[in-house]
């Protein structure tokens, strides 16, 4: 049986009501005894004396979809997982949105917190997905992962 893609680039925000209703859905999975959650948010940087406003993301995004489903599927040879769900933004996400969402579920808590961490390092140092830094002024850099 072929496994089921999961699409993870969503247009714009992540918003808090998607992530409710995503946590809803699993109070009915009785065998999972654990979740984790991370939430990326995008800061109000100052730069130059000047402050983020929003964030635009792009990406290649076959590439990206690629490389996602590759640390999906390490995370479930690494991890004693129930469930994984991974949605990154593109396009512009405002400072306070939220732009990454990984939800991971398991029986225990040992897995789902060392499950969640390795996901979005993965993510970070793996997946071509490249963010715009904008500011009120409209003037940009593009933004550089350097803290951990």
């Amino acid at each position: 049986m072929e496994k089921k893609k999961h699409k993870v680039l969503v247009n714009g925000a992540i918003s808090p009501q998607f992530i409710a209703d995503s946590i809803a859905k699993h109070s009915t999975k009785t065998s999972i005894g654990a979740h984790d959650i991370f939430l990326g948010q995008v800061r109000s940087d100052e730069i130059d004396s000047k402050f983020v406003s929003c964030i635009e993301y792009s990406a290649f995004e076959e590439m990206a979809e690629k490389k996602f489903s590759e640390i999906r599927e390490q995370a479930f040879d690494r991890y004693e997982l129930s469930c994984l769900h991974i949605h990154h933004s593109i396009g512009a996400v405002k400072t306070g949105e939220i732009c990454l969402f990984v939800f991971v579920s398991s029986k225990h808590r040992t897995a789902a917190f060392d499950a969640c961490r390795y996901i979005v390092e993965q993510i970070k140092t793996s997946v071509p997905i490249f963010g715009k830094e904008i500011f009120n002024d409209e003037t940009f850099v593009w933004k550089e992962n350097l803290n951990p």
